[in-house]
């Protein structure tokens, strides 16, 4: 991971006609997604390095197409304090994200509890709470990505992830004792593995 104090910071001015506005929230999406962050009002900055800099030229393509255009400039903070400024608003969008992956879990968690308690362990719930643990791992794969800051929230959030696997896991073990009760252990792993 790069240390943002050791590397260059791109300034990104997005200017489309605000009419019809869905190519506006379009880039805006966009920024978003390659992790770009609200610098001050119509401006957005990234740190110049991979994963961030190479959504760049997608997000630039969606401005053209809306009539406008994506202007990226190097920015060098002229001191300490300028750099701090930056780092900051970067590192408060990361944290507010891993927040919300965090709630996330805890939705997760909530909704296993909630199958146990109504001991519904069928295999469509399964399928139903194994493609939510795999929308949550992808989601922190792409928070991770992005985590040059070696954010505390990250370790806390690789940490919930994995009690959420854990969870899943136990929920599994009793969808299949529930829907295999006359199988041996053995037929139980061979249709787990099916």
């Amino acid at each position: 991971m790069t240390n943002v104090t050791e590397c260059d910071w791109l300034l990104l001015l997005p200017r489309v006609p605000a009419e019809p506005s869905r190519h506006r929230v379009a880039l805006w999406r966009e920024l978003r997604k390659i992790g770009a962050v609200p610098a001050a009002s119509g401006a957005w900055t990234v740190p110049a390095v991979p994963p961030f800099t190479e959504g760049l030229d997608d997000a630039r393509a969606l401005a053209e197409r809306g009539g406008g255009t994506l202007a990226v400039f190097t920015a060098v903070p002229g001191t300490e304090a300028d750099l701090a400024v930056l780092a900051e608003s970067f590192a408060s969008v990361r944290r507010d994200e891993w927040a919300e992956f965090e709630a996330d879990c805890g939705k997760f968690d909530d909704e296993i509890a909630k199958e146990i308690a109504k001991e519904k362990f069928t295999f469509g719930e399964l399928e139903e709470e194994e493609q939510s643990m795999e929308r949550l791992r992808r989601w922190f794969r792409d928070l991770k990505q992005r985590d040059v800051l070696r954010l505390p929230e990250a370790l806390s959030a690789e940490t919930r992830l994995a009690a959420c696997a854990e969870a899943l896991a136990d929920f599994a073990e009793r969808v299949f004792a529930a829907q295999l009760p006359a199988s041996g252990p053995e037929d139980a792993e061979h249709a787990r593995r099916a």
